[in-house]
């Protein structure tokens, strides 16, 4: 072991952790990691338990051995979905993060002690992996007792293992996460809490909860982020796709937003009726569908599901943002299957993989198949609205790893329904094609919207913050927006939409809008628009919408694309909702308005302030149509 160790380049602290803890593991492969989850005996239900001063024994995790992988579950039905706020920076970098020692009142350094002295008593493991991807990624190692396996496998397949085997040089890690659950409940209530420590040559996540969202897959994003900020760069909250049309003609979508805002969903399949029909919305008020035809659909190529690393070796001059995948694994959430048959493409992968797979929030029966529909229940007798699962890249169909160029950013919003009696900021139609500082403007507010299914949250309008990835940095949110300013500024021939899901209006639309502006936009090269095909939006915020759309030989109803066109909404609940927005934009950026801005910014901001028209917006920031 001792060998093994010397692979890596360590600190004094951390050499003394794993010489003085009870045992080290490093596992050599995916299928040993697998392994080790059910515990020194092998067992088909094994008990994830610590022993909690004053509180005995505490049960975090189940984990089930079944046909197709490992199922964990937690007791708790808050430890099922992220916590929004639970990250906290510990050391004395620039950040408009709260500050662990602004929040307990006390130094980190205590706690951080604590937490390597609990460690040095386990019987631990490590996980070597590269935050961001084995090509342009950063090397990293995970720190966890080896009960506790199920996480450091849910890690490596998110990430990106390392086995030891494979490492010839010396591994110098940027970044190490430390697990250590029971102090969640020593010292934050039972709370999540994920802790970052930016110190000069390497960034420290503790991670104080067994949840893997907050710190296995968004804590390695703000290592990501953190690294980014010091050199300059950015890596998106977006999915990517690459959609080929019936007549062969590529474009490549990509699409940033919230959580639940619909990246997954944007490189999934039309979903369809048993007759093939496709239910394009629902009358939340009679009850009436309005159905669309769609006989040939575009081929989907998938490019990245949540993170899109920009890193600037990767640039080129086509005036286009280029991406790469930043994940080795995608965390798919499963509320949209409820039941055999609704994603064909995906239920197939997920029953009979070729691998094992790591199920997270669903039923678990030993040594049977875990099905995707058969979500954990809550203690309300509900399903779990975070049911997940960890796809290795190599195992979703038609992947492409290649470097891709982005033709369309589109930004998804979780939409509420909107009628004259209950006017929201339900007023998007189908999509909107926006100036570039409009839509930079829209990724500095990124509204959380309407009915998250992944985090613990309440169904107001709230702010994810810069970029819809705030929630995982670490550093300061103007330094965020310069950076994202900058990418617009560069990538001067993408072009930008918006894309409202769940409603329109008065209508339930679930994700329908943007699989078909996908299958439109695609058709139309990319969002090619001359100016006599768009009409300013009734409310500026949403730039331009269509006056007619048609697809495969088939009107979409002006009511879907401009919603103060319905009966149930009309101007007067348009303009209640629109002035909502407004007003919601106006108390998220005004903190943008520093000294530290870009002054291109300042001009965007100033725009917003002084209620400017589109042609003002394009004035400073041109749009390609």
């Amino acid at each position: 072991m001792k060998e093994l160790l010397q692979k890596f380049r360590l600190s004094e602290e951390v050499k003394r952790i794993l010489t003085n803890c009870n045992n080290v593991v490093i596992p050599a492969t995916r299928e040993e990691l697998l392994a080790l989850s059910f515990g020194p005996d092998a067992s088909d239900n094994y008990e994830v338990r610590y022993e909690v001063e004053g509180k005995g024994s505490i049960l975090e995790a189940t984990v089930t051995r079944c046909k197709n992988g490992v199922v964990a579950n937690y007791p708790e039905d808050y430890m099922r979905r992220r916590d929004p706020d639970c990250l906290l920076v510990a050391d004395e970098l620039g950040t408009d993060k709260p500050k662990y020692d602004d929040v307990y009142k006390d130094d980190f350094e205590p706690l951080r002690s604590a937490t390597f002295t609990w460690l040095q008593n386990q019987d631990l493991m490590i996980v070597p992996f590269m935050s961001g991807g084995p090509e342009y990624g950063y090397p990293s190692i995970l720190i966890a007792p080896v009960n506790a396996a199920f996480f450091g496998a849910a890690l490596a397949d998110l990430q990106g293992f390392v086995s030891i085997n494979d490492i010839k040089g010396e591994f110098v890690p940027k970044a190490i996460v430390y697990l250590a659950p029971p102090f969640r409940h020593t010292h934050f209530n039972g709370k999540q809490i994920v802790v970052h420590n930016r110190l000069t040559d390497i960034h420290e996540v503790f991670s104080y909860n067994l949840y893997p969202g907050p710190s296995a897959k968004k804590g390695i994003y703000g290592v990501l982020l953190n690294i980014g900020e010091n050199e300059g760069w950015t890596t998106v909250h977006a999915s990517t796709v690459k959609v080929i049309t019936p007549y062969d003609n590529e474009i490549v979508i990509m699409h940033e937003g919230a959580s639940g805002g619909g990246k997954s969903e944007m490189v999934e399949n039309i979903h369809r009726e048993l007759d093939g029909r496709v239910v394009l919305g629902k009358n939340t008020v009679t009850g009436e569908k309005t159905y669309i035809e769609l006989l040939d659909t575009c081929e989907l190529r998938p490019v990245t599901d949540d993170m899109a690393l920009c890193h600037p070796a990767i640039q080129n001059d086509s005036q286009k943002l280029v991406v790469k995948d930043a994940e080795a694994g995608w965390f798919l959430r499963l509320d949209n299957i409820k039941k055999y048959g609704e994603s064909p493409h995906f239920e197939s992968i997920f029953i009979q993989p070729p691998k094992p797979l790591v199920f997270i929030n669903l039923q678990g029966i030993a040594n049977a198949t875990c099905l995707p529909w058969e979500h954990t229940i809550d203690s309300d007798g509900k399903p779990c609205p975070n049911p997940r699962i960890i796809l290795p890249r190599e195992f979703v169909p038609n992947i492409v790893s290649d470097l891709v160029e982005v033709d369309v950013r589109s930004f998804g919003v979780r939409t509420p329904p909107c009628t004259k009696e209950n006017p929201s900021y339900g007023i998007m139609g189908l999509f909107h094609v926006l100036p570039p500082a409009l839509a930079w403007l829209w990724r500095l507010v990124a509204p959380r919207g309407y009915n998250n299914p992944s985090i613990n949250s309440t169904n107001k309008m709230t702010s994810e913050g810069v970029g819809s990835y705030w929630p995982f940095a670490t550093g300061k949110m103007v330094t965020q927006a310069n950076l994202l300013l900058e990418q617009v500024k560069k990538s001067s021939h993408t072009r930008y939409v918006l894309i409202p899901n769940q409603h329109i209006g008065a209508y339930e639309v679930s994700f329908m809008p943007q699989w078909i502006a996908r299958e439109y936009i695609a058709r139309r090269g990319g969002a090619k628009f001359k100016p006599e095909h768009l009409v300013e939006a009734r409310c500026k915020l949403l730039g331009y919408c269509q006056d007619s759309l048609k697809i495969d030989g088939h009107y979409i109803r002006k009511a879907f694309l401009q919603p103060e066109m319905q009966s149930e909404v009309g101007i007067e609940g348009y303009d209640k909702g629109a002035a909502m927005l407004t007003n919601f934009f106006k108390s998220e950026l005004i903190k943008f308005n520093t000294d530290d801005l870009d002054p291109i910014g300042k001009k965007i901001l100033e725009c917003f302030f002084n209620d400017g028209s589109l042609d003002d917006y394009n004035e400073i920031l041109p749009m390609r149509y």
